[in-house]
């Protein structure tokens, strides 16, 4: 098949609404990669403002460690995006192949990737979806930073000056980014590269779990456990990249002159012709896309944002209350959350004992007839303020009285949905 000059050959990926082939130009005899766009699925997804702002995107970014985009071709059903092309395959599959790099391997692919970075943040572009799937290899093992479909550029930012559109993978998104209170671009990329320097050096993600409520809290928390075998230099860099505080997080150019990084360090060498920047691109619609008719796809942050009128328990509820713990989630702050549950405690004979956002509650055991004694924790997380999650744990005794305190403290804090299910 030929597009243009272009000769199209195997499948290199695929996705939801496109084709990645390999093509040849029959003039040149040069290599590419055609993405294969198909615009009735960008459509029905509801992501054809994402394919142009990633072509309008690209335009300007001529770097060296960034996929280049060459030409754009268009059928009245395709849209074909001729890029670079990158033979090596994505930093995910080369540590799922052959595990963590070494910290020297691993510093200059950092390197790397910082350089693209900070050459997209001085051009007004902020990605928002750094991951290791969007890290390209070529065939020297240099990286290319590609997927610029959710980027941000100067004109998105609202008149607070900060971002406010809750998007990225769950494992590498700032904890700013879910407290949904807007937030910076190039401070939200920099946690994004220290989850990606993390991998890359240990061979596991930093904050990871099934539970979304469990992952949720592990980022705002910080602080990832880090092997003993990673250097002092690279230890500090890590903690410093994943501070869940934006504002005494490491930056970019903070970054550049760290001791660590700047080993054996030699700056990406490239010629920008085009003084263009992201500033000049023109976009219909805001940060807030243009509403259509087809539904928008959103994502489970987005989901939490509309937890006032969303039941949500099916994320938390991971286990029945017939066993040791139980999670539900509450739109009461987190302050009355608490004050909440010490009231039911007392109200139910328990001696309690409160340490920061945890409380324990014992009872004796009783008479013969009434029931026996129990002893539980009761913790609260809050994801965002609209948002909580209950955790409730027994430590060991009476079933039956663990069941009923449930059951009071979902009656009077969980969300309505919750309680219409308690009461079927």
């Amino acid at each position: 098949m030929r597009v243009g000059k272009y000769e199209l050959g195997r499948t290199l990926g695929e996705g939801n609404s496109a084709k990645v082939k390999f093509a040849t130009d029959t003039v040149s005899g040069q290599s590419y990669a055609v993405k294969i766009i198909d615009k009735t699925s960008i459509t029905r997804l509801n992501v054809s403002f994402q394919i142009k702002r990633e072509i309008r995107t690209l335009k300007v970014l001529k770097h060296p460690n960034i996929v280049r985009l060459h030409e754009v071709l268009a059928s009245k059903t395709k849209i074909y995006m001729v890029l670079e092309c990158v033979t090596g395959g994505d930093l995910f599959d080369r540590i799922v192949s052959k595990g963590k790099l070494s910290e020297t391997e691993g510093r200059r692919m950092f390197q790397q990737l910082i350089d693209g970075i900070s050459y997209c943040h001085n051009k007004g572009v902020f990605h928002r979806d750094l991951k290791l799937e969007n890290v390209l290899l070529d065939a020297k093992g240099h990286i290319k930073i590609t997927d610029f479909g959710l980027s941000a550029l100067p004109q998105h930012y609202r008149e607070d000056g900060l971002l406010h559109t809750t998007c990225g993978s769950p494992n590498y998104v700032a904890p700013e980014v879910l407290a949904n209170k807007g937030y910076n671009g190039a401070e939200s990329d920099v946690w994004s590269c220290g989850v990606i320097l993390y991998v890359i050096l240990t061979g596991c993600l930093p904050f990871d779990d099934t539970n979304l409520a469990v992952l949720i809290r592990k980022i705002f928390k910080g602080d990832p456990p880090i092997p003993r075998w990673i250097s002092l230099g690279a230890k500090t860099m890590i903690k410093r990249l994943l501070d869940p505080n934006p504002i005494t997080r490491i930056t970019i150019d903070g970054v550049k002159t760290n001791d660590w990084f700047k080993l054996d360090y030699t700056p990406s060498n490239y010629s920008d012709d085009d003084d263009d920047d992201a500033s000049s691109i023109q976009e219909d619609g805001s940060e807030e896309e243009k509403i259509t008719d087809s539904p928008t796809v959103i994502n489970a942050f987005q989901l939490i944002g509309m937890s006032s009128f969303l039941d949500l328990s099916g994320l938390f509820e991971t286990e029945k209350v017939s066993e040791r713990q139980i999670r539900f989630t509450s739109n009461r702050l987190a302050i009355d959350v608490l004050e909440k549950i010490k009231t039911v405690f007392m109200e139910m004979g328990f001696c309690v004992q409160k340490k920061q956002t945890m409380l324990k509650a014992i009872k004796e055991e009783s008479t013969r007839k009434g029931h026996g004694g129990l002893t539980v924790t009761a913790e609260v997380f809050e994801i965002i303020p609209s948002l909580n999650v209950v955790e409730l744990r027994k430590s060991y005794g009476d079933l039956s009285l663990y069941k009923q305190l449930y059951n009071r403290l979902l009656n009077e804090l969980g969300t309505p949905s919750q309680v219409q299910k308690l009461l079927m």
